[in-house]
């Protein structure tokens, strides 16, 4: 894809966006060539395996069937959006919620929410980005509150940060919303993505004891979910670029940030891997030539047939090998918190029809509305949270 540039200094926009719509087939500059000769090199490379801070292959193993989940129950936990609360919408089925993640070589422990308020007794914890961090944060606030239900709790909903406090504990566990980890801006009422900014933001997360980031989905929005009108990059604008180098950029500028603002003998730094989505059949129907529905609608058991995990279903995501790559330059690497590959088998786990954003209508239409890139809850992201668990105090 030609970028499309201007020369035309920051506090010049008013002629910027009349300008920038003329200039439509210049080349792409040293820098963005450069960035899509890492993704040509990454291509050809093998998905990562991350063992990070612990002997255990975490992520690497088998879903396995466990009567003895899930760990709470979506009517006893008071914070789950209606587009995660599969059940309250109807969902019917229930044995996706009956699956527990073995790893290859050892056993994960058991989650227990008192112990993790013990553990952060009079700690704050942040996660930031998009809504999958959202998801994550729900379910991670859905299992404590089911070990504690007669605790005192606060709840402050707003954006970009909301909270809940536990706070007979003093933990405080908050959710930024900020999709894409480096600035958007309002400028002349256009929203502008600033590829080397981030400090806005990171006022607030530097209080944090523990982050956990993540970022991936909206890089690849287009039309009218895309969530700029204009990127900025070395002080010129584009329309558009290429979106992993684009991604790349931003997340550059992100790790420069942690490596340079955080402490890390204060705070913990975690990065949630690309949380992948499914919605085309092929990569799990082994050739039936029955599927009709394009996307997850009607699946209740994982992808089978996987052995021990190591062997990626479909097209190992690109946005991963980024996060990879950038990650593994920090200074002091973010823990890569690699729910990728486990995440990929369960395509029975994803909110599709059930969900209180869509209407009759909508849910009438799952080949257009099915939700196959968020999870239910109680569902998956609790998996990414025992994990979460286990990398923070194992």
């Amino acid at each position: 894809m030609a970028l499309i540039h201007s020369q035309v200094p920051c506090g010049a926009l008013a002629p910027l966006f009349t300008l920038l719509f003329l200039q439509h087939h210049l080349a792409f500059s040293a820098l963005l060539l450069s960035l899509r000769h890492h993704h040509n090199f990454l291509h050809h490379q093998r998905p990562m395996i991350h063992a990070n801070q612990t002997n255990c292959a975490l992520f690497t193993g088998t879903w396995v069937h466990d009567d003895s989940y899930p760990l709470y129950q979506s009517s006893n936990c008071p914070i789950i959006d209606p587009q995660f609360n599969c059940k309250m919408f109807g969902r019917p089925d229930s044995d996706y919620l009956r699956y527990r993640w073995r790893p290859l070589n050892c056993e994960l422990p058991r989650f227990n929410g008192v112990e993790f308020l013990l553990q952060m007794k009079g700690k704050t914890m942040m996660f930031v980005g998009d809504s999958l961090g959202r998801n994550q944060w729900q379910s991670l606030i859905c299992m404590i509150y089911s070990a504690v239900p007669q605790t005192q709790t606060q709840m402050v909903r707003g954006e970009p940060l909301s909270t809940f406090r536990f706070l007979d504990y003093g933990v405080t566990i908050s959710f930024y919303r900020a999709p894409y980890l480096v600035e958007i801006d309002v400028i002349q009422g256009k929203r502008i993505l600033r590829l080397e900014e981030v400090a806005g933001n990171g006022e607030i997360w530097r209080s944090a004891d523990v982050l956990s980031f993540n970022t991936g989905h909206w890089w690849n929005h287009q039309g009218s979910l895309q969530g700029w009108d204009y990127i900025e990059l070395g002080g010129k604008y584009y329309p558009d670029m290429d979106r992993l180098a684009a991604m790349e950029r931003g997340l550059r500028t992100w790790a420069n940030w942690v490596d340079t603002n955080i402490d890390r003998s204060e705070t913990k730094v975690f990065f949630l891997g690309i949380s992948p989505s499914h919605d085309n059949p092929n990569e799990w129907s082994s050739g039936v030539t029955t599927v009709t529905s394009r996307n997850c609608y009607g699946e209740t058991v994982p992808i089978s047939g996987t052995g021990t995990g190591t062997t990626y279903p479909g097209a190992y995501p690109e946005q991963m090998r980024v996060v990879d790559m950038v990650i593994r330059q920090m200074n002091n690497p973010a823990y890569i918190l690699d729910i990728t590959m486990l995440s990929a088998f369960r395509k029975d786990a994803h909110p599709s029809i059930y969900s209180g954003d869509l209407s009759p209508q909508q849910r009438a239409n799952p080949d257009y509305s099915a939700d196959c890139s968020h999870w239910c809850l109680p569902g998956l992201p609790d998996t990414w949270n025992q994990l979460f668990y286990t990398a923070l105090f194992y």
